[in-house]
């Protein structure tokens, strides 16, 4: 198989990076402005062309023909936990994202964010950026993907957007669900076993359920907890203190019935991180790389639809007829022969 290249814009602590890499792409380069970040993704990878700056100062003509330019786009402006500001939020870089795409003209592009960008409130500005993709020749797609399809312990969705040229794109397909699905309890059984806690058999019959979406924490608002109120209850519902987070795993003096607090460690593998990928800073830092990551699991499957459509793996693919089945990635701006009849205006859907 042919190497494919890809330069992956606001890196964060790299789980979208971690996921394409799994899924065969070289990184041509990854760009992140966070210093303590670009420790982490150094550190795990020291053969990657690590950028600590802003996307607004990258010179995008050095990445042309790299592929694939993939982009977790900082989801604060959008998000429900914010003020929702859109394109209003200095953080928004969407823009910046499209210039860098315009300028680069890879073969494919994906950027994701969280599901507050899939809502009606952000319908027209949602509407800006396909018709920007559209312009630069790409075919746009998007939909919301549920990572606890993708063997991830969370209810996370996350909103994706994936561009193709229009000889690639008959031949993609969104990737509907895989791995194994595991419990909180399952999935933290041992990490919660390593400090001697008698209690842990218990809690993991407890813990017996999905948790709810790991909030990444914020520079403005303290130190790292488990999130707001809501997702604090149900963080208790499954035997997990969610206020704070901890620095070792329960020892064998902690109380039986007590609700034990996750480690930083415990967190980046509910966020779907193998465990060794380790993570700079002091626990507050480290925290917020885990909690704002795209799951590496969910990157990995879209990874790998690109890279069949890249490599044109045409075997059991086909291109989009006028019903798509079941699953299938949806065009949000359908046009030519990718319109379904049966769904249109899959934006405010979504």
């Amino acid at each position: 198989m042919v190497n494919h290249s890809v330069l992956e814009l606001c890196a964060g602590g790299g789980g979208q990076a971690l996921g394409l890499e799994l899924a065969g792409f070289d990184h041509a380069g990854a760009v992140e402005y966070e210093a303590a970040f670009c420790e982490t993704l150094r550190a795990n990878r020291p053969n990657w062309n690590v950028l600590n700056c802003d996307i607004r100062d990258l010179r995008a003509k050095d990445f042309f023909g790299v592929d694939v330019v993939a982009a977790g786009v900082p989801c604060p402006p959008f998000s429900v936990a914010g003020k929702q500001l859109g394109p209003q939020d200095e953080r928004d870089m969407f823009p910046t994202a499209l210039r860098i795409v315009s300028v680069i003209r890879p073969r494919a592009v994906l950027f994701e964010n969280v599901p507050g960008l899939a809502t009606q409130r952000f319908a027209d500005y949602r509407q800006g950026i396909f018709r920007k993709l559209d312009s630069l020749g790409y075919v746009p797609f998007s939909t919301v993907l549920q990572s606890v399809d993708f063997g991830v312990p969370q209810l996370r969705p996350r909103f994706v957007i994936v561009a193709l040229r229009p000889d690639d794109a008959p031949y993609f397909r969104m990737p509907v669900r895989g791995g194994t699905q595991q419990t909180v309890g399952q999935t933290l059984f041992d990490l919660m076993a390593q400090g001697g806690w008698q209690g842990v058999a218990k809690w993991a019959k407890r813990a017996n359920g999905i948790a709810p979406t790991i909030v990444g924490g914020s520079k403005k608002h303290g130190g790292p907890d488990l999130g707001p109120t809501r997702a604090r209850q149900k963080w208790a519902e499954l035997g997990v203190d969610g206020i704070g987070i901890a620095d070792e795993p329960p020892g064998p003096d902690f109380p039986l019935d007590a609700l034990p607090k996750l480690t930083v460690r415990m967190v980046a593998r509910v966020q779907g991180f193998p465990d060794s990928w380790q993570f700079a800073g002091r626990k507050t830092i480290a925290y917020r790389q885990v909690g704002n990551a795209f799951p590496p699991p969910v990157a990995r499957a879209l990874g790998s639809a690109l890279m069949k459509v890249l490599s044109r793996e045409k075997s059991g693919y086909q291109e989009f007829s006028e019903k798509p089945s079941e699953g299938q990635m949806l065009l949000l701006e359908p046009r030519g022969k990718y319109k379904s009849k049966k769904r249109k205006h899959h934006a405010a859907s979504t």
